[in-house]
């Protein structure tokens, strides 16, 4: 059970950024700062990959609207990053099988990416843009931070990773009414351009004449 919180801890961060995961991982295992590290994270092409991919979301995660847009492609691919890595890394220390690291990772991933994904709803509802980069960047960090802590100590890094996971949720839930008032709001004007389009289409129409014009 000793690769348990690290597992908990890398689904949790999966969830919010699931390619800065992958990163640091494989840069602390390729330099030899952790021995906890499954060489498959390691490889060239995969930081490449990760590092490629963090640069993208580093950019859309702080833009108002394209962060949630980002969020949602990110649903399935989040919790697949969480398991992934969590069935890797409990295949390396070979204390834990690596199916229910794999659940513990996906499922704690999930959860996290649906705390990230309502409050950038949340945060959307507001129509300064700063509270988007101060969010995404905090998120960034705090990534970065407990990812670090966890290779080191794992069991405190998998207790704040939860405590952060709970004290988000419970966020989320008194955030709910908020984010479905945008989500109306935005199904509204959505119906309004359509209409506004269709009656602009109907005004450009040419009037049909009901007889022939003689000259």
């Amino acid at each position: 059970m000793s690769v348990l919180p690290l597992v908990f801890t890398s689904g949790w961060a999966s969830g919010i950024n699931a390619y800065a995961v992958v990163l640091l991982f494989g840069v602390f295992g390729a330099t030899g700062l952790t021995d906890e590290v499954p060489e498959s994270l390691q490889r060239t092409d995969v930081l490449v990959a990760a590092g490629v991919l963090f640069l993208c979301e580093a950019v859309a995660d702080k833009i108002p609207y394209v962060d949630s847009i980002w969020d949602s492609v990110h649903t399935v691919i989040r919790p697949i990053a969480g398991a992934v890595v969590g069935a890797l890394l409990a295949g390396q220390n070979g204390s834990l099988p690596e199916l229910a690291a794999g659940a513990v990772g996906g499922t704690t991933a999930l959860l996290s990416h649906f705390v990230k994904a309502g409050t950038r709803m949340a945060v959307n509802t507001t129509p300064e843009p700063f509270s988007n980069v101060a969010l995404s960047l905090a998120e960034d960090l705090g990534v970065a931070a407990i990812v670090t802590f966890a290779l080191f100590h794992p069991v405190a890094a998998a207790s704040i990773a939860g405590v952060l996971l709970i004290g988000g949720l419970v966020i989320l839930i008194f955030l709910a009414r908020r984010i479905r008032r945008f989500l109306r709001r935005r199904s509204q004007r959505r119906e309004e351009r359509r209409l506004a389009d269709a009656e602009a289409r109907a005004r450009a129409r040419p009037p049909s004449g009901d007889g022939s014009e003689h000259f």
